[in-house]
């Protein structure tokens, strides 16, 4: 059995085509029970974000997986494989340990170190886990990841500081607000980065999402998408009044909010502070508004410093988390190449077992006349002498690295000790009692 992944993400297709391959627009659960219609993957976990498709299977075939797997991304999600396929990228055993690390700890997101990517992991296994799509394999995987993924945030600083316009924009609400819970936010614009900068206000999940724009349609979309309002632009003034964040992105040549209108708003507001992100190029927000009192105003050039001095500090931490993981992927890898020396393992703890109770067998004579407290001992002395003299040649045999490796030891362990008779032999004990069991099953006319 072997791991195996198949997805798409920011590094290899444009957003359009992310788009049409979410899975969240049909649900994961149901990606969960059509996958049950290609029996070569025998466990699954998917994995849907923004910016990435993701599907993770156990299975015995990769290539055939694969074919199966590219085929049900094509067919659930109704776009042509002629379109889907270029775009696609897979990965199996070690390296899909590797690359779920790497995207649990922040590393492969479009912005490096951003820390959501952790609890959609988390959701998309737990749904799997629910449905009963994963096994052996995936449930050592993920929690496994999970591990890694905050040792990485624990022992470096990649989670530290805002890379992201947007997130940069939050992290200065934070430091002005506290909690964010109980804010009520105004996004003015519908475009990408007020999306962006709104879908961020939302997973820190402010008490309300109001969104305006010149076309109350695009608004409408987007306030369905973070689970907030649209409000009609007329109204804009109105509602700077119960606001406290304002996130402003539009496509606006000049100010669409004026020094005077910001004035007017903080004397009916009795001076409650009002934060005010303006990203738009133009300014959307007059210069001047950010001298009034209580008026926090900070435009995108203030965020994209933050974000430079945050990226430069977050690059000398990437290299350390990449070495960690590495670390990390040996030991899972050593597990998983332990599994495949398990069969082997099992026949010669057999096979010393079966020398050791011949041996009983044969002094049983002379060992009936010892008390049953010496017989006892004898017998746990044995017991533990075969487990000491197999300890070493288990452990060396489930650490080998190399998969070429492992399977030569396990081939000279079966020759040296004969396994394949005793397995020989076991097979045709159970043909002779099944032989003897139909000698005596009573014929019926």
């Amino acid at each position: 059995m072997d791991l195996l992944l198949l997805g798409v993400s920011h590094h290899t297709s444009p957003v359009s085509l992310r788009e049409r391959v979410d899975f969240s627009k049909r649900g994961i659960a149901e990606a969960l029970h059509e996958l049950e219609g290609y029996p070569s993957a025998t466990e699954a976990v998917v994995l849907t974000t923004c910016n990435r498709a993701e599907v993770y299977v156990a299975c015995a075939d990769k290539d055939a997986t694969q074919t199966d797997l590219s085929r049900f991304m094509s067919e659930f999600h109704g776009v042509p494989a002629a379109e889907l396929n270029p775009h696609l990228y897979s990965h199996s055993g070690a390296e899909v340990a590797r690359h779920l690390c790497r995207v649990t700890s922040g590393l492969d997101s479009l912005v490096v170190g951003e820390p959501q990517i952790f609890g959609q992991v988390k959701e998309a296994y737990a749904t799997a886990s629910l449905e009963r799509a994963t096994g052996i394999l995936l449930n050592k995987l993920f929690p496994w990841s999970f591990t890694v993924a905050k040792r990485v945030r624990t022992e470096t600083n990649l989670g530290e500081g805002a890379v992201s316009v947007s997130y940069a924009a939050i992290t200065l609400a934070k430091k002005i607000f506290g909690d964010l819970k109980n804010l009520s936010v105004l996004v003015i614009g519908a475009g990408e980065m007020a999306e962006l900068t709104a879908t961020h206000l939302q997973s820190h999940q402010v008490e309300r999402i109001a969104v305006t724009s010149r076309t109350l349609d695009r608004a409408t979309r987007l306030a369905q998408k973070v689970g907030g309002t649209a409000i009609d632009w007329t109204s804009l003034e109105e509602e700077l009044l119960q606001t406290d964040v304002v996130v402003t992105a539009t496509g606006s040549s000049s100010p669409i909010i004026t020094a005077g209108m910001i004035g007017h708003v903080m004397q009916a507001r009795r001076n409650r502070p009002l934060f005010v992100i303006d990203v738009g190029l133009p300014r959307d927000v007059d210069s001047a508004a950010g001298d009034l009192e209580q008026v926090f105003l900070y435009n995108i050039d203030d965020l994209e410093a933050i974000v430079s001095e945050n990226l430069a500090r977050r690059q000398e931490q990437t290299s350390r988390a990449e070495a960690m993981i590495s670390d990390a992927v040996r030991d899972f890898l050593a597990w998983l190449h332990s599994r495949g020396a398990l069969p082997t393992l099992v026949a010669l703890r057999r096979h010393f077992e079966a020398v050791r109770q011949s041996e009983l067998k044969r002094l049983e004579p002379k060992l009936s006349r010892l008390p049953q407290e010496a017989q006892d001992r004898v017998d746990e002395v044995t017991r533990l002498l075969i487990q000491k003299l197999l300890h070493t040649p288990t452990e060396q045999l489930k650490t080998i690295a190399d998969q070429v490796s492992a399977t030569h030891y396990a081939e000279a362990i079966t020759q040296v000790f004969r396994l394949d008779d005793d397995n020989d032999a076991s097979s045709s004990e159970s043909k002779t009692s099944a032989a003897h069991t139909e000698d005596k099953t009573p014929v019926t006319s």
